[in-house]
C-alpha cells in the first residue's frame, strides 16, 4: 500500500473515532436534556440485587437506580434490563456489576499469586477468561483490579493485591484491565474494569482493614498513585474510592484525590463509584454529621455513584433545591455514568445472550493451571530433592491444605464451585495412583486446628513413605477483606505437625498455600524443600503435582518480601538508606552478658531479626540454574531526550529448560531527597533451553529516573546512578552511569 493511501486511511480512522466520540457526547446531551432531577439522581444510585422483588422493579420503572450488583441469574438480569429499557420513561439501561476478582467459575490464583508469575500476558489471559464467563450471565462491570500497593502482609486484602512494588503492580494491573475489557469495551463479552481502591488503602495502620492512613503527598504520588495512573492509561472504565481516610479525609469525600488529581490532573472522564456504603460511613469516620452531610461531601468530591449508601437517593434532590449542590454537578456525574453505559454498548445491546458453555472450557482450565504453575515460587531445594524422581516409590500426602477444595480457591470467590476444584491429593492420585503408593493422612482437618489427635497417624504414614508432601497454610477465610492477622505465622498445630514429621528422618517438601506471606523461618529451616503457592485456584492441585514431579519447572518470583518475623513489618526491598546502615550485626543470643551500651556498633537492625528478610522481593529458585554476566551499557552518560541500552547475557547452566524473570533495578546515588536503595524499572520473563545463552536488553530514559521532589514536581535530577540486571532485588553486580 502506498504511503499516501496509508495516511488517508489513518486520517479516516481518526475522523471516525472523533465522530463516534462526538456522537456519544451528543446522545448524552440529549438524554440529560430530557431527564428530571430525580431521574438524574437515580442514575447515581447503585443497589444490590433482590431478584424480581416489587421494590426493585418499581425503582427501575421510576428511574431510581442506575446499576445493580450481585444479580447473577441471567434470566433475572434480562428481565430487570427489559423493565429498564422498555418500561422506564427514558429507557436507560442498567449496568450489572459483581466482584469478579480472580475468576468467575474457572478460578485463577489470587492476584498476589498471579503477580508472582511476573507474566503479564498470562495475567491478561486470566482476566479475559473471567470476563467471558461472567458476561455470559449479564455481568458487565467488575470491581477489579485492586492496584493498592501494600507492604504489610498482616492486611487481609494483600491477597487481592499485586504486592509491594509500584512498577510491578502497574504492569499487572494494566494487564488485568486489558483482559477484562478486551479490545472493544462495547463487545458483549467485554467487562468494564474498576481500579480500586483510590487511594492509599494498602497503607492502613497496623495492617487492619478500613483503618486510617497518613501518607505524605510525595509518598502518595511516588508509591501509591502510579498503578492507578497506569490503569487509567490502559483505558480502565471506572475507579472506586477506598474505605480509609487519608490524612484525615475519607476517600469518598476527598476533593484533593478525586477532583484535583483524578479529574483535573489526569483528565479522567470515566465513572467514579464509592465502595459499599463508604459515603454513609463518613459519619462513622467523624467527618460528617449525618447522611445529608455525607451526600454533600461526596458529591463535591466528584463521586458519581453511591454503592449501597442511600445518601444520594435520599438527599441530593434537597441539596440541589437548597443550592448547596448545583444541578451542573449532578449533570457531570450522570454524564460520566451514561458515558460508561455507551462505552459498554448497553444502549445498542442491552440484553445478555445466555451461554454457559464458556464455563470451565478446556483451554480456560489449562490457562488456570499454567497461572498456578508460574505463580508458585521455589524457595528452598536442599540436595535437589525436587523434582521427585523415579526412585520414589511411596509418598505421604499430609496437611490441612492437601485436600481442601474450597480453601485452595482463595478469598473473594463468590461464584467458584469447590466441587470443580482439583486438589493436590486428587491430582496425585489421578496422575500417579497406578505408579506410586500414596498414603493420605491430613493430620489436621483445617489450618487452625489445635488438636494434635491426627498427628500420630500422619507420622505413621510418613514412616511408611519415601518422601513427605506437607501442604500447609491458611484457609481462605483467613485472608481477604476484613480478615487481617496480627500474628501471621502458620495457624493451629501446623508447625507441630511439621516438627513431628521431621523426626521420622524422611525428606519433607513443604508446600504453603496461603493468602499472604507468612512468617515461616522455623518451618523453612526444618523442611528439605519449600514451594510457596499462595491460593492457586481451581487447578492448583494439578499445577503443584506437575511442579513436584518435574513435569513443570518453577519460574515464580516473589512479588512481596517475606519477613522473618512480624515485628519487621513494614519490610520491603526499596527502602531508603539510613545514616547508619546495618553492619557488624550481632544478634541477641550472641550479645555478651554485661556488654557496654555502644559495643554493638550503633547501626540500624533488629537485635532478634537482623536487617534482612527471610526472602527478598523478586526471589525464586528453579530446577535449573542461570548465570548472569555483568551488565553492559551502550554509553556511560545520558542527557534529556537520550537513552541508554542496558544489556546482560543469561546462560542456562543447568540440565533443564526453564523460564527466568530477568529484573532491572536502578539506584539514584545522590538526590535532593533520600532515594530508595533500588527501584524496579523493568523485567522480562524469558525461556532458555539448557546450555543456551540469551541476551536481554532494557532501554533506560531520563523520565524513568524522575521522582517527586519537595515542590511537588516530578523530574530527573542530574547525577550518578547504579543499574543492575539480576534475578532478585538483592543480588547482581551494579554498573554506573551519569545523567547530565
Amino acid at each position: 500500500m502506498k504511503k499516501t493511501n496509508v495516511l488517508i486511511l489513518f486520517s479516516l480512522l481518526l475522523w471516525g473515532c472523533s465522530q463516534s466520540k462526538n456522537n456519544v457526547e451528543a446522545r448524552i446531551d440529549d438524554l440529560l436534556s430530557k431527564m428530571t432531577l430525580k431521574e438524574k439522581i437515580g442514575q447515581m444510585n447503585q443497589l444490590t440485587g433482590t431478584g424480581l422483588s416489587t421494590d426493585m422493579t418499581d425503582c427501575i420503572r421510576s428511574g431510581e437506580v442506575g446499576s445493580i450488583l450481585n444479580e447473577v441469574d441471567v434470566k433475572t438480569v434480562n428481565e430487570l434490563q427489559r423493565i429498564a429499557v422498555e418500561e422506564s420513561r427514558l429507557g436507560i439501561p442498567l449496568i450489572f456489576a459483581r466482584d469478579v476478582i480472580h475468576g468467575y467459575k474457572t478460578i485463577f490464583p489470587i492476584p498476589l499469586g498471579q503477580a508472582a508469575s511476573w507474566n503479564k500476558e498470562l495475567v491478561e489471559e486470566g482476566a479475559r477468561i473471567a470476563a467471558k464467563e461472567a458476561t455470559s450471565v449479564g455481568i458487565r462491570w467488575t470491581f477489579a483490579p485492586m492496584v493498592d500497593v501494600t507492604r504489610d502482609p498482616r492486611w487481609g486484602r494483600i491477597a487481592e493485591s499485586c504486592g509491594e512494588d509500584p512498577y510491578l503492580t502497574s504492569v499487572m494491573g494494566a494487564a488485568m484491565v486489558k483482559g477484562f475489557q478486551g479490545n472493544d469495551l462495547s463487545e458483549p463479552r467485554s467487562m468494564g474494569a474498576c481500579a480500586k481502591h483510590f487511594a492509599g488503602y494498602g497503607a492502613a495502620e497496623s495492617g487492619k482493614d478500613y483503618n486510617t492512613t497518613w501518607i505524605p503527598e510525595i509518598q502518595l504520588r511516588e508509591t501509591f498513585l502510579p498503578p492507578f495512573k497506569a490503569a487509567l492509561d490502559a483505558g480502565v472504565a471506572s475507579f472506586m474510592c477506598s474505605f480509609n481516610d487519608i490524612n484525615g479525609v475519607p476517600s469518598s469525600g476527598n476533593e484533593f484525590l478525586n477532583k484535583q488529581i483524578l479529574r483535573n490532573e489526569w483528565k479522567y472522564d470515566g465513572l467514579l463509584v464509592s465502595d459499599w456504603a463508604s459515603i454513609q460511613q463518613m459519619i462513622s469516620h467523624g467527618v460528617c454529621s449525618d447522611l445529608k452531610d455525607a451526600a454533600k461531601k461526596a458529591a463535591n468530591a466528584c463521586v458519581d455513584m453511591d454503592m449501597m449508601g442511600f445518601a444520594y437517593i435520599s438527599h441530593l434532590e434537597e441539596l440541589v433545591k437548597s443550592g448547596e449542590i448545583s444541578e451542573k454537578q449532578i449533570d457531570e456525574a450522570v454524564r460520566n455514568i451514561l458515558r460508561m453505559k455507551f462505552r459498554l454498548g448497553l444502549f445498542d445491546q442491552p440484553y445478555t445472550k445466555e451461554d454457559t458453555t464458556v464455563f470451565y472450557a478446556t483451554e480456560s482450565l489449562e490457562k488456570a493451571k499454567q497461572a498456578a504453575i508460574e505463580g508458585t515460587i521455589l524457595l528452598k531445594n536442599d540436595n535437589n530433592l525436587l523434582p521427585l524422581n523415579d526412585k520414589i516409590k511411596s509418598v505421604a500426602v499430609i496437611g490441612p491444605l492437601s485436600d481442601a477444595p474450597s480453601d485452595q480457591l482463595g478469598t473473594w470467590v463468590f461464584d467458584g464451585e469447590p466441587e470443580r476444584s482439583i486438589t493436590p491429593l486428587q491430582a496425585i492420585k489421578d496422575t500417579y495412583g497406578s505408579k506410586l503408593k500414596i498414603i493420605a493422612e491430613k493430620g489436621l482437618n483445617y489450618s487452625r486446628e489445635i488438636s494434635e489427635d491426627g498427628i500420630k497417624k500422619s507420622v505413621e504414614a510418613a514412616k511408611k513413605s519415601d518422601v513427605v508432601l506437607l501442604f500447609v497454610g491458611e484457609e481462605a477465610i483467613l485472608s481477604g477483606e476484613a480478615h487481617c492477622r496480627a500474628d501471621i505465622s502458620l495457624p493451629g498445630a501446623q508447625s507441630k505437625l511439621l516438627s513431628e514429621l521431621k523426626k521420622t528422618g524422611k525428606p519433607v517438601v513443604l508446600i504453603v498455600m496461603a493468602g499472604r506471606p507468612l512468617t515461616i523461618e522455623k518451618e523453612v529451616n526444618q523442611a528439605d524443600g519449600v514451594l510457596y503457592a499462595f491460593h492457586g485456584g481451581t487447578m492448583a492441585g494439578p499445577a503443584l503435582i506437575d511442579l513436584i514431579f518435574g513435569k513443570a519447572v518453577p519460574s515464580g518470583k516473589l512479588p512481596i518480601t517475606i519477613p522473618r518475623m512480624v515485628g519487621q513489618i513494614p519490610i520491603y526491598y526499596s527502602h531508603k538508606m539510613t545514616g547508619r546502615p546495618a553492619e557488624n550485626i550481632c544478634l541477641i543470643d550472641n550479645i555478651p552478658v554485661g556488654a557496654p551500651q555502644t559495643s554493638l556498633g550503633n547501626t540500624s537492625f533488629h537485635l532478634d531479626a537482623g536487617d534482612s528478610p527471610l526472602f527478598p522481593f523478586g526471589y525464586g529458585l528453579s530446577y535449573t540454574t542461570f548465570e548472569y554476566s555483568k551488565p553492559t551499557l551502550s554509553k556511560n552518560t545520558i542527557s534529556e531526550g537520550d537513552s541508554i541500552i542496558v544489556e546482560c547475557s543469561i546462560k542456562n547452566t543447568g540440565k533443564l529448560d526453564g523460564k527466568e524473570v530477568v529484573q532491572l533495578y536502578v539506584r539514584d546515588l545522590v538526590g535532593s531527597l533520600a532515594r530508595p536503595i533500588r527501584e524496579l524499572k523493568g523485567f522480562e520473563k524469558i525461556f532458555i533451553k539448557a546450555g543456551e545463552t540469551k541476551k536481554v536488553s532494557f532501554t533506560l530514559k531520563p523520565k524513568y529516573l524522575a521522582f517527586w521532589i519537595a515542590d511537588m514536581t516530578k523530574k530527573a535530577e542530574p547525577g550518578k546512578f547504579e543499574v543492575w540486571i539480576s534475578n532478585d532485588s538483592q543480588t547482581g553486580v551494579p554498573v554506573k552511569f551519569e545523567l547530565k
